[in-house]
């Protein structure tokens, strides 16, 4: 898998943001954002962010922040396959370190592939049944 962040691996129209908000499979708060997650049945993860004027108010932190979470992304690229994630920034994400926010997206990456259901893997056939000595 690429670790470049091109136009496949981007939630890019309304629709597929709206797609996130309306139905999330996997829900991750954190401190100043919240991590809304949709299973996407493709091979890769694509993100999407929400980082208003409200939450953050110079553009300069604004672009750093997403700068810094893509960045995150690239790096968790297989842990995350498969989900439509959108990022929503909250009141005071703007003022954390870089080096805090790459420690805290990495922390939230991970609680967000642990929420993922796990498919039933089938067992042996015979296995079930014989005693472990």
């Amino acid at each position: 898998m690429s670790r470049g962040f091109g136009r496949e691996k981007r939630l890019l129209v309304p629709r597929q943001f709206k797609a996130v908000f309306d139905s999330p499979s996997g829900k991750v708060p954190g401190r100043n954002v919240l991590l809304l997650a949709r299973d996407n049945a493709l091979d890769h993860p694509r993100l999407g962010m929400v980082i208003g004027k409200k939450s953050v108010k110079l553009s300069v932190e604004r672009n750093r922040l997403k700068r810094q979470i893509r960045e995150s992304f690239r790096h968790n690229l297989e842990l995350l396959a498969g989900w439509d994630i959108v990022i929503v920034a909250k009141r005071g994400l703007g003022d954390m370190e870089n080096e805090e926010l790459k420690q805290q997206f990495g922390k939230l990456w991970k609680r967000l592939a642990r929420s993922r259901p796990r498919p039933e893997s089938p067992t042996e056939p015979g296995m079930a049944d014989t005693p472990h000595a």
